[in-house]
């Protein structure tokens, strides 16, 4: 799709926006940053309108200047456009730039099941600007640096950000590794909060669902005393309450994995009514065997097959898909398995279930942030300190526990006694009734696969407290230069515990568990004595409570006995795990002027960092030898670190040169020593011309680096395991997809290792912007930028498919066992070079008309390269634009934000248009391999296109009302296949895109005093 392409599309598509805008064009008054309307090259800082005539400093660079002659493409957002669009959270204001990528960083699309370092995710909200990462954005809060969230020590949670006391937003879109060190690849987020604020404030929101769930709520006030200008001093205090309250998938008919015809069925047989398998014998719970069979060998049932085929029937059976029982659907969130879909011939009378179902739309999310600040005027020096902290409580619910027949691991029989009789015996009769050669085991118990739908969703509770410090002084110290020095200490501390869901599993894991524990002839597969055992059980934990019999596996029902099992069981309150990140930091720096030029004064700013950044994890203590297992937890003991320190020493150098009127060129420099990686040094170079006052074209050059996470270099190695059955060996199946017809591409489901590298080294990046800026009149704007980001040595993982993907490339990776891949090494690495070019488009246009003003606007990102590959001599993959990908960032092609609005003195109203551009659809492995087809099968997701309506009214000195609807017109988020056999992950919408609460009625009330 071409450029003009996608721009005459959203033309046509709501449009009128755009539309408009272009089409006002007459003089105008300069207008201050606070009105959101803004040209787009009108910047200002601290109050100052674009109209001032006194130079100010902006979001990357240490330099005084005009912010109208800035060489950066700089975003600025106020309060106004936020209340505009019902944005009541940083994590919605990411998710609302056009420039920030679409990666797994919002709440949503971590609220399933994870894998690898997004297991470290629980509550966290990051910014991805230009697709690039969550740490490669750096994010300020009044140009100084925050604390990364205390589970990764990597991503800055964005949900720390103090919301009630932010002035504006400034988004630098370009690299500033030459400004602010490492980090700063994608792009700076600098939340600026309000410096001389006097009164009381106090502001109410709430955002409510038409349907009545997923609520928003949130209250604030912010007091002020002093005015710096007339008292020399200004103290100011702000608080902030916020709730988001739970939405789950089984609220919003969208999520619905079971639409076949348009090629979407689930892979999971793990259903509440349980889904029986062939099992070999267990020397204490079955020691002859299972009802089914063994899986080989002389355990095996020869006559289990299909009837009038050769086909076995080791894919599982369900009783529901068996002739004369009540269908995979007669459960919430059944459906037959669909063997076709998935290439697993073996799986015909098999059910699945609606994962997508159990998982949160919207996280529950509580969260309570303060801001505190003291300035006070020295005579022409200014001293200042604020402390800002937060306290956050996120509940990460997900599908409910899979308990899967391992003879060893979990050894899951369904024994025939007094009290289990009857249901064996009908499951028995069903079974006979197809499979007549199981007859012959009649007495022996079932092995099975099921999901405890009575044991509650599986959930991580997790509490993430955050405080910052800091103090700074500035002022003159010549004629015509100036001095900044400041002291900061952050942290971020973050501890998870297991909610429901989860519970002791009873038995030993493996040989490694069995020989650390310290019982006495334990084995893997032995009684796991130190577990608590059920009342009426005959051994401990979860494996004890099923295979008495007391739990029915085959019922969605279960007794009062069966829950007070459970409950005895239950791991309910155990700390998962809990990290604390830390920074502390020190900067001073000088500016002023140095000589003219025939533009002006040259200007300069010298400056010098230090900081140190602290990181500790320490895993569970639920998890070290000598406690009992419990089942299916991503305990992390494994990456358990005691306080490693980094410490970070910089000296900067920055020079503008106005050598004409119409010509400024700025230089900048930064040196940057790095305990254990050693020293860095990243120019940046840009320009900015202006021939006439209404052009302006601009341009930058840079270089930047960023050091792994401490968790990426010191994360010890986990195994995992991979319960899909859809990755093939590519040495052996060209294809790349699961069809048992052809020789070599049959399933395989290799275990995972994930982990970190001592040898990890840093990434280096390359990249450069041209732009050019039109204003024909005070009423109309335009602004157009081309960027380049070129990263290599990229620090990262690979996925499971990208690895095998570029299997030719990591031999070393795949590991096998009798010529079978068994073992995948995920393990952090530096793993090539990624390419990555847009376009963004900023128009903005006003007019006076009844009464008021008619504002337009457009934000927009068009996307032109995205490449990588995974070692230097490796040839650049084909182009991820506008193709569905599991991991990391999904490349849309074009997103834009358009607006609408007419106000004057009294009123406002507003309408916006959200647009992102559609992308390929995944296609499942029957699809893909070609044997089987769908009438409706939709191999493309639509374009994601929602509306939001708002009125405000200012009732009189005191008191403002916003009313909005967010979502007009109650669009869902496109169908899309995001479901992920490998994880059970996923349902029939990308979270990564669209918002799945609905349509929305948002009302914020401000009080002044």
């Amino acid at each position: 799709m071409t450029f003009s392409k996608t721009l005459s599309q959203l033309m046509v598509t709501g449009s009128t926006l755009a539309a408009v805008t272009l089409g006002l064009a007459v003089p105008a008054a300069a207008q201050s940053v606070d009105d959101p309307n803004a040209p787009v090259n009108r910047l200002a800082d601290d109050g100052a309108t674009a109209g001032d005539d006194r130079d100010i400093i902006v979001t990357g660079s240490r330099i005084r200047q005009d912010p109208n002659n800035s060489p950066l493409p700089l975003q600025i957002i106020s309060t106004e456009e936020l209340t505009r669009e019902g944005i009541s959270s940083p994590e919605q204001l990411i998710s609302f730039l056009t420039s920030n990528g679409n990666g797994a960083d919002n709440l949503a699309s971590n609220s399933d099941v994870t894998t690898g370092a997004q297991r470290g995710t629980n509550g966290l909200s990051a910014a991805n600007l230009r697709g690039q990462g969550a740490a490669s954005t750096l994010v300020l809060l009044n140009g100084r640096r925050v604390a990364a969230h205390g589970l990764t020590g990597a991503a800055i949670d964005v949900n720390q950000i103090p919301f009630a006391a932010i002035e504006r937003v400034e988004v630098l879109k370009d690299g500033a590794s030459a400004i602010y060190g490492t980090d700063a690849v994608g792009g700076v987020i600098n939340f600026i909060t309000r410096t001389n604020f006097t009164g009381i404030t106090l502001n109410g929101f709430t955002d409510i669902t038409e349907q009545g769930d997923g609520n928003i709520y949130r209250l604030s006030g912010t007091v002020g005393y002093g005015d710096l200008d007339e008292d020399g001093f200004n103290v100011m205090a702000a608080v902030s309450w916020s709730q988001n309250r739970a939405l789950a998938g089984s609220d919003r008919a969208f999520v619905n994995g079971n639409q076949p015809n348009r090629g979407l069925s689930v892979d999971t047989r793990g259903t509440p009514v349980a889904t029986m398998f062939p099992a070999n014998p267990n020397s204490i719970f079955a020691p002859t065997g299972s009802l089914l069979g063994g899986t080989s060998g002389a355990t095996a049932l020869p006559g289990l097959v299909f009837p009038g085929t050769t086909t076995l029937a080791t894919g599982g059976i369900n009783a529901l898909d068996l002739p004369g029982g009540a269908g995979c659907d007669s459960v919430d969130g059944g459906m037959a398995y669909d063997e076709q879909l998935w290439a697993v011939a073996s799986a015909r009378f098999a059910c699945s279930w609606d994962t997508g179902r159990a998982a949160m739309l919207q996280q529950p999310l509580e969260t309570l942030t303060y801001y505190g600040r003291a300035t006070v005027n020295l005579g022409q020096h200014q001293l200042f300190a604020e402390v800002t902290g937060s306290d956050a409580t996120a509940a990460k619910r997900f599908s409910n526990n899979q308990y899967s027949i391992n003879a060893t691991s979990l050894p899951l029989y369904y024994p025939l006694n007094a009290a289990t009789a009857e249901t064996y015996n009908r499951i028995y009769n069903q079974l006979v009734a197809v499979f007549p050669a199981v007859a012959a085991n009649y007495g022996k118990p079932i092995a099975y696969r099921w999901r405890c739908i009575e044991c509650g969703p599986r959930e991580y509770v997790t509490d993430t407290q955050t405080l910052r410090a800091a103090v700074g002084l500035e002022g003159p110290i010549a004629a015509g230069w100036d001095y900044r020095a400041g002291a900061s200490y952050a942290r971020s501390e973050s501890n998870s515990v297991l909610g429901s869901g989860y519970h002791y599993r009873g038995v030993f894991p493996s040989t490694a568990s069995a020989n650390a524990s310290g019982v006495a002839g334990a084995v893997a597969g032995g009684l796991d004595t130190r577990a608590p055992t059920a009342p009426g059980a005959t051994a401990p934990g979860i494996v004890g409570l099923l295979n008495s019999g007391i739990l029915n596996p085959f019922s969605v029902t279960q007794s009062a006995a069966a829950v007070a099992g459970l409950q005895a069981v239950s791991a309910e309150g155990t700390v998962l795990y809990g990290g604390k990140y830390e920074v502390t930091q020190f900067d001073a720096s000088v500016s002023g002027s140095l000589f003219n030029l025939p533009g002006g004064e040259v200007q300069v700013a010298l400056g010098f960092d230090y900081r140190r950044e602290t990181y500790a994890f320490n895993g569970s203590p639920a998890a070290v030898l000598g406690t009992p297992d419990i089942f299916n937890v991503a305990f992390d003991n494994a990456n358990a670190l005691t306080p490693r320190n980094r410490d970070v020493k910089a000296a900067y150098a920055e020079v503008l040169f106005p050598i004409l009127d119409t010509l400024q060129v700025t230089g900048a420099v930064r040196m940057d020593d790095y305990s254990g990686f050693g020293t860095t040094v990243n120019p940046k170079i840009s320009a900015m011309f202006r021939p006439t006052d209404w052009l302006m074209l601009r341009g930058s050059y840079n270089t930047g680096f960023r050091v792994p996470a401490f968790n990426q270099i010191f994360n010890g190695t986990t195994q995992s395991p991979n319960p899909g059955n859809n990755l093939v060996d590519p040495t052996t199946c060209a294809s790349g997809t699961v069809n048992p017809a052809v020789p070599g591409c049959a399933a395989i489901t290799p275990d995972s290792l994930s982990g970190g590298n001592l040898n990890l080294g840093p990434e280096t990046s390359e990249q450069y912007s041209l732009g050019i800026v039109f204003e024909p009149s005070r009423h109309f704007s335009a602004s157009l930028d081309y960027w380049s980001i070129a990263v290599d040595d990229v620090i990262g993982s690979l996925t499971t498919r990208q690895l095998l993907d570029n299997a030719a490339f990591f031999p070393e990776r795949l590991i096998r066992t009798n010529g079978i891949i068994t073992l995948l090494d995920l393990r952090a690495a530096n793993v090539g070079s990624r390419r990555t070019e847009g376009l963004e488009l900023t128009l903005r246009g006003n007019m006076d008309v009844f009464g008021g003003t008619l504002t337009a606007g457009l934000d927009g990102t068009y996307l032109l390269k995205k490449r990588e590959k995974f070692l230097p001599a490796a040839p650049f993959g084909p182009s991820q634009i506008g193709i569905f990908s599991f991991a990391g960032d999904l490349g849309l092609e074009w997103k834009h934000n358009a607006f609408l609005s007419w106000t004057n003195d009294v009123w406002s109203v507003s309408l916006s248009q959200i647009f992102r551009n559609g992308y390929r659809n995944q296609q499942l492995p029957g699809i893909a391999n070609g044997t089987v087809t769908r009438p409706d099968a939709e191999l493309r997701v639509d374009d994601y296109i929602i509306y939001n309506l708002s009125v405000g009214a200012r009732v009189n000195d005191m008191l403002s009302l916003t009313f909005g609807v967010r979502n007009l017109f109650d669009t869902d988020p496109p169908f899309a296949v995001t479901y992920d056999s490998n994880t059970g992950a996923g349902s029939s919408w990308e979270p990564r895109v669209a918002d799945p609460r609905g349509r929305s009625f948002t009302l914020s009330a401000t009080v002044n005093f």
